[in-house]
C-alpha cells in the first residue's frame, strides 16, 4: 500500500465516523421535527446530542483538511463545481448549532418554538445537501478543474436527489437505533423510538432498493461497480440491516447499535470499493490526484501526532456521555 493509498482509507474512516456520529445527531433533529407533543422524546435527544453534537464536526473538519492536502484537485473541483450545496451544509451546520443553543436557554415559548424549529428543519437540510454532494461526485458531474461542471446540474440530478434522501434516512434510522439504548439506560420507555428504528429501517432499505434502477439509468458505471466489486460489501450492508431489524424486534437495544453501525459503514465503503481507483469519474484517480510524497508522508506525522491527542479526548467524551445521569426537567 502506498502512501497516496493510507491517506485515502483515513480520510475514508473520518467520513465513515462523520456519518456515524454526525449523521446520528442528524438524525435526533429529524425526529425532535416529527416528535409534536411528545417532550420527553425531545429532553431525551438533547440529552443524548447535548455533550457531543459540536465535537462530531471535528470529523468533518478533519476530512476537508486531508482532502485539501493530499488531494487538492479534487478538493477544489469540488469546492468550485459544488458550493452551492456545500453553502447550503454550512449554513445548516450553523443554525441547527445556534438554533440549539438558544432553544436550551430560551423562556419564552415562541422563543423556543421558533429555535427548535430552525433546529430541526437545518438537521434535515444539512445531509440531504451533503448526500447530495456525494451523489454528483459519484455519478461523474464533478469535472477536473475550477468550476468546470455544471453549478446546478451538479447536484440537482437523479442520483444526488436519490443520495440527498439516502443521508436522511440513513441519519434518522441510526438515531432512532441509539435513542432506544438511551431511552433504556435513562430508565424511559424506548418502545417509541423501537418503532421508529424499525419503521426508518424498513423504509432506507425501500429507499436502498429504488436505487438500484436510479443508478443503473443515471450512473451506471457505479452501478457496474456496486453489483461487481463492490457486490459483498453491498451484501453485507443488506444481511446487517436485515440483522438490525431482528434485533429490533427482540429488543436487543446494546447489539443492534452494533450492527446498525455495521450496515451503514458497509454502505459508506462500498461507494469507493465501487469506483476505486477513481476519486472523479470517470477518470481521476488517487495517484493523479495526490500531493508529492513528502506532503502526504508530513500529512500522516501530523495525523498520526494529532491522532494521539484528540483519539482519547473523543473517547473520554463518549464515555461521559454514556455515564452522565438523565435529567427529566
Amino acid at each position: 500500500m502506498d502512501t497516496a493509498q493510507i491517506v485515502l482509507v483515513v480520510m475514508w474512516v473520518g467520513i465513515t465516523l462523520y456519518a456515524l456520529l454526525g449523521g446520528a445527531d442528524f438524525g435526533g433533529g429529524v425526529w425532535d421535527l416529527l416528535a409534536g407533543r411528545e417532550h420527553a422524546n425531545r429532553r431525551l435527544i438533547e440529552h443524548a446530542i447535548g455533550p457531543v453534537w459540536e465535537a462530531n464536526h471535528v470529523w468533518l473538519i478533519f476530512v476537508l483538511v486531508v482532502l485539501w492536502t493530499g488531494f487538492p484537485p479534487v478538493f477544489a473541483a469540488v469546492m468550485s463545481t459544488l458550493y452551492i450545496p456545500l453553502t447550503g451544509a454550512a449554513l445548516g451546520i450553523i443554525f441547527r448549532g445556534s438554533a440549539f443553543v438558544f432553544r436550551k436557554v430560551s423562556t419564552q415559548w415562541w422563543q423556543r418554538r421558533l429555535f427548535g424549529a430552525a433546529f430541526a428543519i437545518s438537521s434535515v437540510f444539512t445531509p440531504f445537501f451533503l448526500g447530495a454532494v456525494a451523489g454528483g461526485i459519484a455519478s461523474g458531474r464533478v469535472p477536473r478543474g475550477l468550476a468546470a461542471g455544471n453549478l446546478l446540474g451538479s447536484w440537482l440530478n437523479p442520483t444526488s436527489i436519490y443520495g440527498g434522501v439516502l443521508a436522511v434516512g440513513v441519519c434518522a434510522y441510526l438515531a432512532a437505533v441509539y435513542l432506544c439504548d438511551d431511552a433504556v439506560r435513562a430508565g424511559l420507555d424506548p418502545e417509541g423510538f423501537r418503532r421508529r428504528a424499525i419503521g426508518s429501517g424498513i423504509v432506507v432499505g425501500l429507499i436502498a432498493v429504488a436505487g438500484i434502477g436510479v443508478l443503473r439509468l443515471d450512473a451506471p458505471r457505479l452501478f457496474t461497480g456496486l453489483t461487481h466489486r463492490a457486490l459483498p460489501v453491498v451484501v453485507a450492508s443488506a444481511v446487517m440491516g436485515l440483522a438490525s431489524l431482528g434485533l429490533l424486534l427482540a429488543r436487543r437495544y446494546l447489539l443492534v447499535r452494533l450492527t446498525a453501525v455495521l450496515a451503514v459503514t458497509a454502505v459508506m465503503w462500498g461507494w469507493p470499493l465501487a469506483q476505486y481507483p477513481v476519486m472523479l469519474p470517470p477518470s481521476l484517480t488517487y495517484q493523479q490526484a495526490a500531493a508529492g510524497p513528502g506532503v502526504l508522508l508530513f500529512l500522516l506525522i501530523a495525523l498520526g501526532v494529532g491522532a494521539l491527542l484528540i483519539l482519547p479526548s473523543i473517547g473520554w467524551l463518549l464515555l461521559i456521555q454514556r455515564r452522565l445521569p438523565y435529567d427529566s426537567h
